[in-house]
């Protein structure tokens, strides 16, 4: 699966450009990853419920990722209403949603390991009543000595269509397989200073 080369300006929620704005801030100048603990974004409590957090364990294509935080609002997303809250976290992704879906998903996070850059994904589904909704998808990774070694995401769904059902809208009895229509790794070169721009910013200026 191929990704191609973008800006910021490829993400079309607003609050995910908030989300990929404090990670660039946390990055900085000169390094190649940042790290977990200096990711501040602002209003973070009101973006937990559409994310997740996952520790990376292992490298290349062998690396697994094991969950940390689940949002609620994607608990409902991927039909997972029915496992005990305690037991959501501490398990792989592969485990969580099954070899087929995640046959799908892994790209994006491979993608995210192997340019320790965020990547950004769009793919159309539709709810249960038929309704086009797009489902997008941005990982930011963290770590150290130029490893990847957590990753964050944030997770939208958005239809033109007004309201629509979100209950397993990724899930195993979802109407219909995901098509992806964006593949995109966030990798240009920084504006030196950029990085000091504040999160409400629409996007950072890259060169």
């Amino acid at each position: 699966m191929e990704f191609t080369s973008a800006n910021p300006s490829v993400v079309r929620s607003v609050k995910q450009r908030d989300l990929l704005n404090a990670w660039l801030r946390a990055l900085g100048e000169g390094r190649a990853l940042p790290l977990l603990a200096d990711y501040r974004p602002d209003r973070i409590a009101d973006e937990l419920a559409d994310m997740m957090g996952f520790d990376v364990e292992g490298e290349g294509f062998d690396a697994r990722f094991l969950i940390t935080q689940e949002g609620s609002r994607l608990t409902a997303t991927y039909g997972s209403e029915h496992i005990d809250p305690d037991k959501r976290t501490n398990r792989y992704l592969d485990d969580a949603i099954g070899p087929d879906r995640y046959a799908r998903v892994v790209p994006s996070y491979r993608a995210c390991l192997a340019h320790r850059r965020p990547t950004y994904s769009i793919s159309m589904v539709q709810d249960a009543d038929g309704k086009e909704v797009s489902y997008e998808r941005l990982l930011l990774p963290f770590g150290s000595a130029g490893r990847v070694e957590q990753i964050v995401g944030s997770f939208k769904a958005i239809s033109i269509e007004g309201g629509f059902k979100v209950s397993n809208l990724m899930g195993i009895e979802s109407r219909t397989t995901p098509v992806s229509v964006v593949r995109a790794v966030i990798d240009r070169a920084f504006v030196p200073g950029a990085a000091n721009h504040h999160a409400s910013d629409d996007v950072i200026e890259l060169s």
